[in-house]
């Protein structure tokens, strides 16, 4: 798995280059993110593990494997973390919203109610 894993970070999409590009060297809230790290059988695309943060980008072949993320958020979720799900377009055309609503999410309490949550 771990080659897999070289090989996604060495190919990331123009949505996972420029929201990295702001995530990268504590940018955001001073906390540190990785990006496309296992969790279990998953390779998660941006994982703040201080704050049990995942964020997921999805493109359009999301729309048709809606079942499969929702079992794959529901496990991750089973291991304490909270899931926020962004479009690809949306991080492109909108990225300063995005950064935002992770920077909310960020200093949100689990007592704020739910989190998970897709823009």
């Amino acid at each position: 798995m771990i080659h897999f894993v070289r090989k996604l970070r060495q190919n990331l999409t123009d949505a996972e280059r420029l929201l990295w590009s702001r995530l990268r060297r504590r940018q955001l809230s001073n906390v540190k993110f990785r990006r496309q790290h296992q969790i279990g059988d998953y390779i998660c695309d941006f994982v703040c593990l201080e704050m049990n943060l995942i964020i997921e980008l999805d493109g359009s072949q999301h729309l048709d494997q809606a079942p499969y993320d929702a079992r794959r958020d529901a496990f991750l979720r089973s291991r304490g973390f909270r899931v926020l799900r962004f479009w690809n377009a949306d991080v492109l055309f909108r990225v300063d919203d995005i950064l935002e609503t992770i920077f909310e999410a960020l200093h949100r309490t689990e007592m704020d109610g739910r989190l998970d949550r897709t823009l």
